[in-house]
């Protein structure tokens, strides 16, 4: 017989490989899951070949009630929700008004509208949780702008791709919901800690793109001769992202008193404002069936790798490989700073390979046990800590640091979706032109995330006013 842990490595070595093949993430995971469970069941028999059909049935029964049990929890339809808000409010052009307001009021500084066009995807990520969506979006809008004035076609693209990612961490966010959900905490306050970190990695951007228009003049011309009143005109469109935004907040977390309900509500009135708003517009049948199509496919996208990966993680919790990654890390005499680091610098080569949400789902269930008992566990005090946290606290922190990685990995290569999306929308780029406009943004997210370490506050600052 062989040791639970010991299937558990050859099992995990297997999915890596069939990724590496090009096999879709939850199709990998849920073959390795179930492969492993068969195995782990049919070990337990000491391969009696009498009792395989026994194992199998086992296993069977396992891979088939595990993703529904997950799944149908209640807060999983912030989802869809949050994804439906997102493309409701681009065929409802609040986009484009978003994108216009961002416009008159920043592209009058070095690289104006490249700046514009961040805190254009900042605003337009606070009413979607899809990174995937904001890049394509932006890359029908913002793009064409850039280019009429003389912009780097290629720097253009990547200004598009790496604003894209700011919809992985302020919130509504998909992806911090899928790691709540994973890591057992809470939803709102993960939300909530996305604010801060999400608008400061859009103002990192911000400043490395001014230095840039600075130091090379013809990449970023400023766009100037808006008036004052062009400027206050531009910004009742964009007031009911505003409206959705305020809304969110209220429900995840009231400055003035108790919540006003839940996450999953606010998204959903949210989502109704932004149907109105829509109607009201003249949004047509043709673009509600498209909007309602796009959420769905995308949707079940995302469900389906959370299925795959569900049975993995079963797998993994028999195999005890969870366990003992957490004991092996505690027992390392490194820092625990140092080996926070090199766990996030491994994020960063795991994520060439892998799709980010893929990725957080496989890795989680090994990684988030570990980061824990090296804190010093689930319920240990700030004073006691490790990283001078509590154990919620450092659960939270490092939910954000993990997102942030997921967002470098979106315009990473080979694998960088959002680059692909935005040469895929634009016949005029290939995925090689973005790419080599995304490269400046990797110094701007390491930054970010450097900063995010060291000063732990900006992250946990909202957070600690909820309790």
């Amino acid at each position: 017989m062989m040791e639970p842990i010991d299937i558990g490595l050859w099992t995990s070595g297997g999915l890596l490989v069939m990724v590496l093949l090009g096999m879709r993430v939850a199709f990998a995971a849920g073959m390795a899951g179930f492969v492993g469970l068969v195995w782990l069941r049919w070990n337990g028999f000491d391969y009696d070949p009498a009792r395989f059909g026994k194992a199998l049935e086992v296993s069977v029964r396992i891979a088939g009630l595990t993703p529904h049990s997950k799944v149908s929890a209640q807060v999983l339809s912030l989802i869809p929700v949050f994804i439906l808000i997102g493309y409701m409010a681009y065929y409802a052009r609040l986009t484009t008004a978003l994108f216009e307001a961002a416009k008159r009021w920043i592209a009058w500084v070095p690289g104006g509208l490249a700046v514009s066009t961040v805190f254009a995807t900042a605003g337009f990520a606070a009413v979607s949780g899809a990174s995937v969506a904001t890049a394509a979006v932006f890359a029908r809008i913002a793009i064409p702008e850039m280019l009429k004035i003389g912009y780097n076609k290629q720097f253009a693209a990547g200004v598009v791709a790496a604003g894209g990612t700011l919809a992985s961490l302020i919130p509504p966010s998909a992806i911090l919901v899928i790691y709540a959900i994973i890591v057992e905490q809470d939803v709102g306050k993960l939300l909530l800690a996305g604010f801060i970190p999400g608008a400061f990695s859009a103002v990192v951007y911000a400043v490395l793109i001014i230095g840039i228009a600075v130091v090379f003049k013809t990449v970023g011309p400023p766009v100037k001769g808006f008036t004052w009143g062009q400027r206050f005109a531009a910004l009742p469109p964009a007031l009911p992202i505003v409206a959705v935004v305020v809304i969110i907040i209220f429900f995840v977390y009231n400055p003035f008193g108790e919540a006003w309900g839940t996450p999953t509500e606010g998204g959903a009135i949210g989502a109704f404002i932004v149907f109105l708003m829509a109607l009201y517009r003249g949004m047509r049948w043709s673009e509600l069936k498209s909007a309602l199509l796009d959420t769905a496919k995308l949707t079940v996208m995302i469900f389906t790798i959370i299925w795959g990966v569900l049975i993995y993680v079963r797998f993994l919790g028999f195999a005890e490989l969870p366990a003992a990654f957490a004991d092996w890390i505690t027992s390392l005499t490194l820092s625990p700073m140092l080996i926070l680091v090199c766990i996030l610098l491994a994020y960063a080569v795991l994520g060439m390979f892998m799709d980010a949400i893929g990725m957080l789902l496989l890795t989680l269930p090994v990684v988030y046990p570990a980061v824990m008992a090296l804190n010093g566990g689930e319920t240990v005090a700030a004073a006691d800590s490790a990283f001078g946290m509590s154990g919620t606290m450092c659960a939270i922190w490092f939910g954000i640091l993990v997102v942030k990685m997921a967002e470098f990995c979106l315009i990473t290569p080979p694998i960088g979706l959002n680059c692909f999306v935005v040469a895929g929308v634009r016949d005029d780029l290939s995925v090689q032109d973005v790419f080599r406009g995304v490269m400046p943004f990797f110094i701007a997210d390491a930054v970010t995330i450097a900063l995010l370490v060291a000063f732990p506050g900006i992250v946990l600052y909202l957070p600690s006013l909820v309790g």
